[in-house]
C-alpha cells in the first residue's frame, strides 16, 4: 500500500474479534495516517535522493525493523523459497516503490496517494485476467469507474503544470500492487507474513543495490530529506507492516483493508497542512470516483 497493503492475504486465516471497541477505528485511522504520511516523505526527500537511493533506503531499512521476526521462523524458510520470494518483493515493494517516488519528484504527495487506492481494484482484475476469478458486474462496473479517475486525474494540472506522467507511474504501481496481491495470495499462504516481508523486502534491497549506488546522491542530503528517508522506511515500511498484521491477526483482513480509504484523504491532507500543495477539484473528481469504485467493488 502505500505500501503497501502487499501481504494482506498471506499466511492462515485470522481469528476476528467479535467485540467492537474504540481501539478498532482509532488504529485503523493511525495505519491510515501512516501510510498516507509515506507519500508526503516521498515528495520531501525524493528530490534529494531520486527514486533509486531513496527505494534502497526504504527497503533495507523496513527489512532490519522486521528482521527479527524472520530470525525467529527462519526454520520456515528454506533457501529453496528465497528466489520465489526475491521475485514477489521486486515486484510488490521494489517496482511500485520506485514508480512512486519518481512520481513524487513531479507531483503533489496527493497524486501517488489517491493512485494508490487503486490497488483493490487492480488486484480484482489480475485475478480475473490471469487466474480466471470471476469479477462479476458489480466489480466490472466499479473498474470503470476507478479507470474514469484515473483518466480524470491525468488529464488535470496543477500550477499549471501537467501531472499525467506522474498518474500514470502511480497508477501502474498499483498494478503491481494488485498482481502482487495474488502472487502473495497463491504463492505464500502458510509463512508467516512479517517474516515473508522481511525476506521479500531485504532481497529487493540487496537486488537494487547496484543501482542504487550508481545513483546515490553527488552532493549532501539536507537533514529534512534524511528524516524523511528513515521515517518512510522504519515507521511507513517496517513498523507500519507490524501495527497492520497485528490488525489482521485481531479483527480480519476484510475490516483491516478499510484502511485503503484513509490513505489518500491523509496523504493529501498533509501535503496541504505542511506542504502548503493544493487539492484542485479535480483532483477531488478523481478522488471521489477512484475510492467510490473501490467501496463499490469491496461492497459486502
Amino acid at each position: 500500500m502505500d505500501g503497501s497493503k502487499q501481504c494482506l492475504e498471506a499466511g492462515p486465516a485470522a481469528p476476528v474479534a467479535t467485540s467492537r471497541d474504540w481501539r478498532t477505528p482509532l488504529e485503523l485511522l493511525v495505519l491510515g495516517a501512516v501510510w498516507g504520511g509515506s507519500f508526503l516523505f516521498m515528495r520531501v526527500a525524493a528530490p534529494a535522493f531520486g527514486p533509486y537511493a531513496l527505494v534502497e533506503l526504504r527497503l533495507a531499512l523496513g527489512a532490519l525493523v522486521l528482521l527479527p521476526f524472520l530470525w525467529l521462523a527462519r526454520a520456515q524458510f528454506p533457501l529453496k523459497v528465497w528466489p520465489k520470494l526475491a521475485a514477489i518483493g521486486i515486484i510488490n515493494s521494489a517496482l511500485p516503490f520506485l514508480l512512486f517516488a519518481w512520481a513524487a519528484q513531479r507531483a503533489p504527495a496527493a497524486i501517488g496517494a489517491i493512485c494508490n487506492a487503486m490497488t483493490v481494484l487492480f488486484a480484482a482484475l489480475v485475478a480475473f485476467l490471469v487466474f480466471g476469478e470471476k469479477i462479476g458486474t458489480r466489480r466490472a462496473l466499479a473498474l470503470l469507474t476507478g479507470f474514469a479517475g484515473v483518466v480524470v486525474l491525468a488529464t488535470a494540472k496543477v500550477s499549471g503544470l501537467s501531472i499525467g506522467p506522474a498518474v500514470v507511474a502511480g497508477a501502474t504501481a498499483s498494478l503491481l500492487y494488485g498482481v502482487g496481491l495474488n502472487l502473495v495470495k497463491r504463492y505464500m499462504v502458510g509463512l508467516p507474513p512479517a517474516a515473508s516481508a522481511a525476506v521479500t523486502l531485504g532481497c529487493s534491497a540487496v537486488l537494487l543495490l547496484p543501482v542504487a549506488v550508481l545513483h546515490w546522491p553527488e552532493g549532501p542530503v539536507p537533514m529534512l530529506a534524511w528524516g524523511a528517508a528513515v521515517g518512510l522506511g522504519v515507521l511507513c515500511t517496517g513498523l507500519a507492516f507490524i501495527y497492520f498484521y497485528r490488525l489482521i491477526h485481531r479483527i480480519g483482513a476484510a475490516r483491516t483493508s478499510t484502511v485503503t480509504y484513509l490513505i489518500p484523504l491523509f496523504g493529501a491532507l498533509f501535503a496541504w497542512l505542511l506542504l502548503g500543495e493544493p487539492v484542485t477539484w479535480t483532483m477531488l473528481l478523481a478522488g471521489v470516483l477512484i475510492l467510490g469504485s473501490v467501496a463499490i467493488s469491496q461492497r459486502g
